[in-house]
């Protein structure tokens, strides 16, 4: 009865010290991916440029992505790979132009273009870009003035901006 004890002791903290070290691999660990809202048809910038609200969270590990404001807040220093995917389609009869920008504390760092004006209704732009990223960065997507996003279907998600840790680095 000793042995089999001592065998499911071993056994147990073996377990024990896995379970802690997958724990504190993913500790700190940051992931988000959301869309914009079921509800929402299309948008254009009024005036000036506005930041995207993506209301329809999939994914939000660790809390980062702020719903509100639609913006990113890096929780530690890292490489990070973000994604964002853009659509529009326009009324029939009309073209659209669909275009967006990543930008980091405000200050643009990749842009999603796709034919301005063309000959279809339909408009779409994919960027995946891997970014060093300081902790406390703002991190968001913009809607320039005179670009548009639409939602083509209810419950479709062709409007995305998705972003995860990848390593830390100081």
């Amino acid at each position: 009865m000793k042995k089999q004890f001592d065998h499911v002791t071993v056994e147990m903290n073996r377990y024990l010290t896995e379970s802690k070290t997958a724990l504190n691999l993913t500790r700190g660990r940051s992931a988000f991916s959301v869309s914009l809202t079921d509800s929402m048809s299309c948008a254009a910038p009024a005036g000036s440029d506005q930041l995207i609200i993506y209301g329809n969270v999939l994914l939000n590990l660790g809390g980062s992505f702020n719903v509100q404001k639609g913006v990113f807040t890096v929780p530690q220093s890292g490489v990070y790979c973000l994604t964002v995917t853009i659509h529009a389609k326009a009324p029939f009869g009309t073209n659209v132009a669909s275009c967006a920008r990543l930008q980091v504390n405000g200050k643009p760092v990749m842009a999603l273009l796709s034919e301005k004006k063309g000959n279809d209704p339909q408009d779409s732009s994919s960027i995946v870009v891997t970014l060093k990223l300081k902790a406390d960065d703002e991190v968001a997507v913009l809607l320039p003035k005179g670009c548009v996003i639409c939602n083509e279907d209810q419950g479709q998600h062709y409007n995305t901006f998705t972003g995860f840790l990848l390593y830390v680095a100081s």
